[in-house]
């Protein structure tokens, strides 16, 4: 059997996609499957961890099932939405769902560890307090659910926790953990210190490894589950985010990314850590450098929200297309409708977990389409809002590109570079899942290192300029967007108090 193909599996905050690609970078199979998050309580996001792995299963059938010969799959690779600890037995049985990132549910425990030890966070974690990350939510569970956590004998994350089940071997890599807000940055290991504050065991911590070791073999009964070769490695891998701006090509300092996949990022590549307390500082894949990230809780999954709360008739993505539809009739402006974008609180610039999501200016004219093409441009203000602590901090943005799902629509995109008022790359495929699949490769030996993998595979699709009709519109209207934050916020701090 010649194994000349290489996969990458992304576990996004809403499903799992794998991409299938030849040594050269050429697509060869991809395919999708969503898999649901709970909301029990307002604020709250939690999956059931077996959904993971039983959707990627799913998904892989579906490659076999359109006439992809999964044995030609030399070496896979995960990435997962970061920060969602998946707590284990001593038998790796987990026991409780998984808080997710976009959870808000530990506000209060924000509070007290930043009162109390927001510098020492800081200075060791390269962080602040907020709810979206794994400390305050295993904090939150070590005082309402004890039981929980004192059952507690292994952690892992998305990822690692699907890619235990493939291969029997529990680790994470330095990227993911530094997702946690209890790892040290300065020595690339786990703060006992802030693990305790966590009520975590050292001995529950996973074994750290780098994104591109091999981290096992497909097991006899993963093979069963998967259609994959038993015996195959199975890469590391590391945080949706590291691999999306890698698999994006932004692998050099200036480089940055804007993301419309499930959450909204804008990322840009630095030679060095620039903390800063409004934003997020994580290691990249490329050996020396890292990215700082300026991120918005909800970006396309907005678009998941009024899909499933107003069904259009049409199902997956055709149901996507025919909101496009309607949205591309709508003038700019949306006719006066306009969208903000905190259905799950808010991390920058704000940082605020009482926001909430709200459509204004709505009337009798109103139609379906306006409130379609509102969404899409609250979506784009929001992330111009994410943009602007990037520019506060001064840091040279030289090249943007445009990735995730949204990146697909022609008019999001066209809305984007409106917004955002500079030129706009798009790579393709340049996703998650491209960019676990290069790692793939790296890990099992097909390229040499992780620079010459994206320099001989990754291409690139439509290049757009700003339409200057469009960026002293959108530049107006943005003022607008603002306005209606700052007069709402307060609304919704009190209605949360």
């Amino acid at each position: 059997m010649t194994r000349d193909l290489l996969a990458g599996i992304d576990f996004g905050t809403g499903g799992c996609k794998i991409t299938v690609i030849d040594f050269a970078g050429n697509l060869v199979g991809e395919a999708s499957g969503e898999y649901p998050t709970a909301f029990p309580r307002p604020g709250w996001s939690e999956q059931n961890p077996e959904d993971w792995y039983a959707v990627m299963c799913r998904v892989f059938a579906d490659l076999a099932a359109a006439g992809l010969d999964l044995g030609r799959i030399a070496a896979v690779a995960p990435d997962g939405s970061t920060h969602n600890a998946v707590l284990l037995d001593e038998h790796f049985k987990p026991l409780r769902a998984a808080i997710m990132w976009t959870d808000q549910r530990s506000a209060a425990e924000c509070r007290e560890l930043t009162e109390k030890y927001g510098d020492r966070i800081f200075a060791t974690a390269f962080q602040m307090p907020a709810p979206t990350w794994t400390l305050p939510q295993l904090m939150w569970l070590t005082r309402h659910e004890p039981e929980v956590m004192a059952a507690v004998r292994h952690v892992l994350f998305v990822k690692d926790y699907v890619r235990y089940l493939l291969t029997g071997r529990a680790a994470t890599d330095f990227i993911e953990a530094e997702g946690t807000l209890f790892f040290d940055m300065n020595t690339l290991q786990w703060s006992e210190e802030l693990a305790a504050l966590a009520g975590l065991r050292p001995e529950a911590l996973p074994e750290l490894i780098r994104p591109c070791d091999v981290a096992g073999e497909v097991s006899v009964a993963a093979a069963r589950d998967t259609g994959l070769a038993a015996g195959i490695p199975v890469i590391c891998g590391t945080s949706d985010s590291a691999v999306e701006d890698y698999g994006a090509g932004a692998i050099r300092p200036g480089q940055a990314i804007v993301k419309l996949a499930t959450a909204g990022n804008f990322n840009v590549m630095t030679d060095r850590p620039v903390p800063h307390r409004r934003t997020l500082t994580y290691s990249h894949v490329m050996p020396g450098m890292w990215y700082t990230v300026s991120a918005t809780n909800a970006a396309a999954v907005c678009q998941r929200w009024l899909r499933d709360l107003f069904p259009t008739g049409y199902a997956g993505k055709a149901a996507y297309n025919f909101m496009d539809e309607l949205a591309a009739a709508s003038p700019r402006g949306a006719n006066g409708v306009m969208f903000h974008p905190y259905l799950q609180g808010e991390r920058s610039p704000y940082w605020d977990p009482n926001l909430r999501g709200s459509f204004t200016g709505l009337g009798m004219e109103t139609a379906r389409g306006d409130c379609y093409r509102a969404l899409l441009e609250g979506v784009a203000f929001s992330l111009r809002d994410c943009r602007g602590v990037i520019e506060e901090m001064r840091l040279p943005v030289e090249e943007l590109f445009l990735i995730g799902g949204g990146a697909r629509s022609a008019l999001w995109s066209r809305i984007v570079c409106d917004v955002m008022a500079v030129p706009v790359r798009l790579p393709r495929p340049g996703d998650a899942s491209f960019g676990s699949a290069l790692l793939a490769g790296v890990g099992a030996g097909v390229y040499p290192d992780p620079g010459t993998a994206v320099k001989q595979t990754l291409r690139f699709g439509a290049e757009l300029e700003p339409d200057p009709a469009g960026v002293e519109f959108y530049n107006r209207r943005f003022e607008i967007y603002r306005a209606v934050h700052d007069a709402l916020a307060p609304v919704y701090a009190d209605c949360r108090s």
